[in-house]
C-alpha cells in the first residue's frame, strides 16, 4: 500500500477511536470467546485422555482371569486367579494381587468427589511390593486396618480432604465410613488415565468384590533379573493354560492410552462443535459493526475518490483497517480467552465435567490458532464492508443527507437463495444420517450437527433478506407511533425507512440472540416436558430413593443395596423393588454393547409399566427394547451369549417391550437372579417404593448417608440429567454468545446514533425537543425489537421443527406455549431498549454547532 493510504489510515485511526474501539471491542469479545473455547477443549482433551500415568508402570506382566474386553481396556476380567498359581512360577521375581470395583466416594457432608473428567472412582488393594508399587505417598503413610484409605492427589484437593479425614465410600453392597491415612501420586501426577482411585488393604478389597479369598481378578507380575516380560509372557502362557489372559503390561499401558485419546477427541469434538457457534456469532458481528463503520464514513471515501484514490485502494484501505484492528483484537483476545476458559471451566465443573485439573494450554496451536481466526474473522467480516466502500461515488461527498442509496434487489434475492440452498443441503443430510442409521443418541447428535450448521445459514440467509422486510414494518410502526406520537412519529417514520441497512444491522444482532436463546428454551422444554410425560407413564411407583450425590454426566450416583431392606417394613409400603444396571458385551450371534437393567420380577407393573408385551422374565432369561431389536435383527426365542463380569452367559431372547423414558430400562431387561449371574455388583441406580409416605420413608434410610427420598417428578427429573447433559453444555455457550449478540447490537446502535450526529442537531436546531428526539431513537428500536423478534422466532421454531422432522424423536416437538413467545419478546423489547436508552440520550444532547462539523 501507497504511504498516502497508510497517512489516512493513520488519521482514520486518530479521528475516529470512538467507534474503531467499539468495533475493536466487539472483535475482542469474539476472538475471546474463540480462544477460551479452544482453551477449554484441549484442557478438556487433555483431563479425559489422561496423563499417561498408569498404574502399571512398573510391572512387566498382567495375569488375568478369564478373557478380556478388547475394546474396553478398563473392563475388569470375567474370571479369577489365584495368586499362588503364578506367584511360585519360574521367571516370577513379584506378584501382587488386583482388582476393581467402581464406587462413589463422598465427603462428610455428603458431597460427591467427582473424578477428573469423565474418569472413574475405582477402589483397588494396596500394593506392599515395592517392586511393583506404583504409588508414592505425598502425606501420610499407606493404609494398614480395615476402614483406612489412600486417595490420589485429586480426590485430596477435589474433595478438600487431608490425611486424617473421613469419607463416605458406597460400595454395591453396603455404605462405609473409612479414615484417610495416606494421599499419593502416580509417576508425579494427580491420577490415571481411567480417573481417582481409593487404595485399601488388600483383604478389604477382596471382601468388597466378593471374591474368594486368595482369588483376584488380575496379579501383577515383575519379571526376574534377565528374563523380558516377552519371554516371560510367553512361559506363563504356556504354563497356564487357556483359562487365563497373559499381557505384557505395556501392551495394556497402550490399550488404555489409545482409549483415552480418543475420548478427548471426542470431547474435544463436541466442544469445538459449540465453540463453532461463538465463531459465527463473532463473525456475524464483527461483520455488522464494520458495516456501520464504514455507512458512517461515507463522504469521507466519497471524497477520497473525488482527489483521484481508485476502488481498489479504497478497498484495501478498509482491509488494512481490519488488519489492525485484527491484530490488536487478536493478542487481547488471546489473553482474555484464559478467564474465559476459567469460567467456562468452572460452570462445567459444577456439572459434574470437571477438568480443572489440567493445566493452562501455552503450546502454538492454543495460541496461534486463535490469534489466526481472529484476523480471518475481522478480515472476513470486512470483505462486504470493502466492497461497498469501494463502491462509494465521488459524487455521494457532494450529499449532506445521510440517506442510503438505492441498491439493486436481485443481488441480495440471488445471495440469499444460494445460502438457502446450502441450509436445505445440511437439512437433506440430517435426513439422509435418519434413514440410514440405528436409532440411538449417535444418529440423533449427528443429526442435531447437521441441523445446526443448516440453521446458521439459514440466520445468514434471512439477515441478507432483512433490509427487505424494513420497509413494510417501519409503515406499521410509523403508523402506530403517528397515532401515538404525533409528528414524532412521522419522523421516526423517515427515519426508519430512509436507511434500511441501518435498522436491518441493529435487527440482525437481535434476531440473532432471540435466536439462540428461543432455540435453547424450546429444545429445553420439549425435551423435559416429554420427560415428565414418559415418566408419568412408565413410573408406577410413587416414590424413589436415589443418591444425593451424582455421576460424571449428572444423573444420580449408585448406591448400596442395602437400602431396599430398610424400606420394605415401612408402614404402607406394599412394594419395593431395586433398579439394578450393568453393560455386558454380546458376543454371539453378534458382537455389540448391552445396557442391561435388572429388577425383581414378582410385581414389577407395580412399580415400572414398561411398554410393550413384556413377560415375568425367569432366571436365564432376557427382554429386549424393541429399538435393539430391531436394529440387532435379533428375535424372540432366540438364544444370546453375554459377557459379563462373571463370564459368558447363554441368556433366551424371551419378549421385547419400549421404555420411553429411556431411564429405568432402556435397553435390555433381565431378573435379579439373572443379573447376579451377569454381574453380582452391578449398580444400584434407585429403589422405586409403591406406597408409604415420605416421612416415613426418609426416616427408615436416615442412617444410610447420601440418599434420599424422590417424589415420581423430582426422580424423573434427576435420572434424566445424564441424557441432557449435552444440551446443558449449550447454556454456557449460548450464554456468552448472547452476551457478545448484544454488545454487537449496541455497538451498532451507537454507531447508527453517532452517525446521524448533523441530523439530529439540525432538528433540535428546527425547534424538536430532547424528549421528542428520544421518542424518534425509541421507535427506531421498536422496530427493530418487533423485526429481531420475528425472525429470530422463525430461526427457533424452524430449527425445532427440523430437528423434529429430521430425527423423529418424540422428544422434539414444536409444541411452545403461547407465554413463551410473550416472555422472549418481551425479553427482547428489554433488551433493545436497555441498549438503546443511552444513545437515545445522547442524540437529544447533540450541540447544533457539533453537528454542523460533522461528517
Amino acid at each position: 500500500m501507497g504511504n498516502p493510504l497508510w497517512l489516512i489510515a493513520r488519521r482514520s485511526f486518530a479521528e475516529g477511536w470512538v467507534r474503531l474501539t467499539a468495533t475493536l471491542l466487539a472483535a475482542l469479545g469474539s476472538i475471546a470467546l474463540i480462544a477460551g473455547s479452544l482453551q477449554f477443549a484441549m484442557r478438556a482433551q487433555e483431563a479425559v485422555s489422561g496423563s499417561g500415568a498408569s498404574e502399571y508402570h512398573l510391572a512387566d506382566v498382567l495375569v488375568q482371569g478369564g478373557t478380556v474386553d478388547p475394546d474396553d481396556p478398563y473392563a475388569p476380567p470375567d474370571g479369577r486367579i489365584p495368586l499362588d498359581r503364578v506367584a511360585s512360577l519360574p521367571g516370577v521375581a513379584a506378584s501382587a494381587g488386583d482388582a476393581t470395583l467402581r464406587v462413589t466416594a463422598s465427603r462428610a457432608d455428603g458431597q460427591a468427589i467427582m473424578a477428573a473428567a469423565e474418569g472413574r472412582t475405582l477402589l483397588r488393594p494396596w500394593v506392599a511390593d515395592p517392586q511393583l508399587n506404583p504409588y508414592r505417598l505425598e502425606a501420610g503413610r499407606a493404609p494398614a486396618a480395615d476402614g483406612e484409605v489412600a486417595i490420589v492427589r485429586h480426590m485430596s484437593r477435589a474433595g478438600g480432604l487431608g490425611v486424617g479425614d473421613t469419607m463416605t465410600l458406597t460400595l454395591p453392597h453396603q455404605t462405609r465410613q473409612v479414615r484417610i491415612a495416606g494421599i499419593v501420586n502416580v509417576q508425579d501426577r494427580s491420577a490415571v488415565a481411567v480417573g481417582d482411585l481409593v487404595l485399601a488393604p488388600p483383604e478389604t478389597v477382596q471382601r468388597a468384590a466378593t471374591l474368594p479369598a486368595g482369588t483376584w481378578q488380575s496379579v501383577w507380575l515383575k519379571a526376574a533379573p534377565g528374563v523380558s516380560a516377552d519371554q516371560l509372557r510367553g512361559q506363563l502362557a504356556g504354563a497356564l493354560g487357556d483359562g487365563v489372559t497373559v499381557r505384557t503390561a505395556e501392551s495394556v499401558r497402550q490399550a488404555q492410552s489409545a482409549a483415552t485419546s480418543g475420548e478427548g477427541a471426542s470431547i474435544a469434538g463436541v466442544v469445538g462443535m459449540l465453540a463453532s457457534v461463538a465463531i459465527f456469532v463473532g463473525l456475524f458481528v464483527v461483520a455488522n459493526t464494520f458495516g456501520t463503520l464504514v455507512r458512517q464514513r461515507t463522504r469521507r471515501l466519497a471524497l477520497l475518490g473525488a482527489i483521484g484514490a481508485t476502488p481498489r485502494q479504497i478497498s484495501r484501505l478498509i482491509r488494512l483497517e481490519a488488519l489492525v484492528l485484527g491484530a490488536i483484537a487478536s493478542v487481547a483476545g488471546v489473553a482474555v480467552g484464559f478467564p474465559v476458559a476459567e469460567v467456562i471451566i468452572q460452570l462445567f465443573a459444577r456439572d459434574g465435567f470437571d477438568v480443572s485439573a489440567s493445566d493452562p494450554q501455552f503450546g502454538w496451536i492454543a495460541l496461534t490458532l486463535p490469534a489466526v481466526a481472529g484476523i480471518l474473522v475481522t478480515q472476513a467480516a470486512a470483505w462486504r464492508a470493502a466492497y461497498r466502500a469501494a463502491g462509494v461515488s465521488p459524487v455521494q461527498a457532494l450529499r449532506s443527507s445521510v440517506a442510503e442509496p438505492r441498491e439493486r434487489r436481485w443481488p441480495r434475492l440471488l445471495g440469499a437463495t444460494a445460502i438457502f440452498v446450502g441450509a436445505c443441503f445440511w437439512f437433506a443430510v440430517g435426513v439422509a444420517v435418519r434413514v440410514n442409521d440405528p436409532p440411538g443418541p449417535d444418529r440423533t447428535n449427528a443429526i442435531a450437527l447437521m441441523v445446526l450448521f443448516g440453521t446458521l445459514l439459514a440466520v445468514i440467509g434471512l439477515a441478507v433478506l432483512t433490509p427487505f422486510f424494513v420497509g413494510p414494518l417501519g409503515g406499521l410502526v410509523g403508523r402506530a407511533g403517528r397515532l401515538i406520537s404525533g409528528e414524532t412519529g412521522r419522523l421516526a417514520h423517515a427515519t426508519i425507512t430512509r436507511s434500511p441497512r441501518r435498522v436491518s444491522s441493529a435487527a440482525s444482532s437481535l434476531m440473532l440472540g432471540v435466536a439462540l436463546v428461543a432455540s435453547v428454551v424450546l429444545v429445553t422444554m420439549s425435551v423435559n416436558d416429554r420427560f415428565q410425560e414418559a415418566g408419568r407413564q412408565v413410573m408406577a411407583a410413587e416414590h424413589a430413593i436415589a443418591s444425593t450425590a451424582r455421576t460424571a454426566e449428572g444423573a444420580p450416583a449408585p448406591m448400596s443395596r442395602e437400602v431396599a431392606a430398610k424400606v420394605t417394613s415401612v408402614p404402607g409400603v406394599s412394594r419395593a423393588t431395586t433398579l439394578t444396571q450393568t453393560e455386558v458385551k454380546l458376543v454371539s450371534p453378534r458382537a455389540f454393547r448391552l445396557r442391561v437393567s435388572g429388577a425383581e420380577q414378582a410385581g414389577l407393573r407395580d412399580v415400572l409399566k414398561l411398554g410393550g408385551r413384556l413377560p415375568e422374565l425367569g432366571p436365564g432369561q432376557i427382554a429386549v427394547s424393541s429399538a435393539v431389536m430391531k436394529a440387532q435383527g435379533l428375535r424372540r426365542g432366540q438364544e444370546i451369549t453375554a459377557r459379563g463380569s462373571q463370564g459368558r452367559v447363554t441368556l433366551t431372547v424371551a419378549g421385547a417391550y419400549h421404555d420411553p423414558t429411556h431411564l429405568f430400562a432402556d435397553e435390555a431387561l433381565v431378573a435379579a437372579a439373572t443379573m447376579d449371574q451377569l454381574d453380582t455388583n452391578a449398580a444400584t441406580l434407585a429403589v422405586l417404593v409403591r406406597g408409604g409416605s415420605p416421612q416415613a420413608l426418609a426416616g427408615a434410610v436416615a442412617e444410610v448417608p447420601g440418599v434420599r427420598v424422590l417424589d415420581r417428578a423430582a426422580y424423573v427429573d434427576a435420572a434424566s440429567q445424564s441424557l441432557t447433559r449435552a444440551l446443558r453444555a449449550t447454556y454456557w455457550f449460548v450464554g456468552m454468545a448472547l452476551l457478545l449478540a448484544l454488545f454487537g447490537m449496541a455497538t451498532t446502535v451507537s454507531m447508527s446514533v453517532g452517525e446521524r450526529t448533523k441530523e439530529f442537531g439540525l432538528l433540535g436546531a428546527v425547534g424538536t425537543t430532547m424528549r421528542q428526539i428520544r421518542a424518534i431513537v425509541r421507535w427506531e428500536a421498536a422496530t427493530v425489537v418487533v423485526l429481531g423478534t420475528i425472525l429470530g422466532l422463525l430461526i427457533a421454531m424452524g430449527a425445532l421443527g427440523m430437528l423434529h422432522l429430521t430425527s423423529g424423536s418424540s422428544f422434539l416437538r414444536p409444541d411452545p406455549p403461547g407465554w413463551l413467545f410473550l416472555a422472549l419478546a418481551a425479553g427482547a423489547a428489554v433488551a433493545t431498549l436497555a441498549t438503546s436508552a443511552l444513545p437515545a440520550r445522547w442524540a437529544a444532547k447533540v450541540p447544533v454547532l457539533e453537528a454542523s462539523k460533522a461528517e
